[in-house]
């Protein structure tokens, strides 16, 4: 009878190891939102570190976080670097790519809680008195990450951040 329960459950975990390591490789999450601002009063928000603590969900995750700001004031080759708590974890981004009110690209590199390379755009797309504002990421997922996947929903945790950023920076910006 014992053997049959070990075999079983060696079965069950084999089968899902198997399943995870089918899972994509890749993953993008994004968000967009339509923001009764011009284009020209949002992008100084995104294309500019300092402006951040204004609209960012993660900044408050950590009252206590290390930031650090180096390269050019703004625009491509501005970087932000920052070490917190658990939550806040360890990283650095910097702007790979930054075209006035339309395309900021940002390379992103965690190091704690896990270490990860990604990339994230936010483009903004005028339409009459709006603009859309997407935010989007985009990364590997090395295989502990497609089997934690099969538990937890990174979609849905990581899109309801950039939902509250998106509405952060509709608060900001709308007049």
């Amino acid at each position: 009878m014992l053997t049959t329960i070990l075999v079983i459950l060696v079965v069950i975990i084999a089968a899902v190891l198997l399943y995870a390591a089918t899972r994509p490789n890749d993953f993008v999450v994004s968000r967009s939102a339509s923001i009764k601002a011009p284009a020209e009063a949002i992008f100084p928000l995104i294309n500019d570190f300092r402006r951040w603590p204004e609209w960012s969900p993660y900044e408050k995750l950590d009252p206590q976080m290390k930031r650090t700001l180096s390269g050019a004031e703004s625009g491509k080759g501005a970087a932000y670097a920052w070490e917190g708590s658990s939550k806040a974890g360890k990283g650095r981004m910097e702007i790979a790519k930054s075209v006035p009110s339309s395309l900021v690209s940002l390379r992103l590199d965690f190091e704690k809680p896990f270490r990860a390379n990604n990339s994230v755009d936010f483009t903004l797309a005028p339409s009459g008195d709006s603009t859309t504002v997407t935010w989007a990421t985009r990364g590997g997922r090395p295989f502990i990450a497609k089997l934690m996947g099969l538990f937890m929903n990174f979609d849905t945790l990581i899109g309801k951040d950039f939902e509250a950023g998106l509405d952060n920076l509709r608060r900001a910006t709308e007049r």
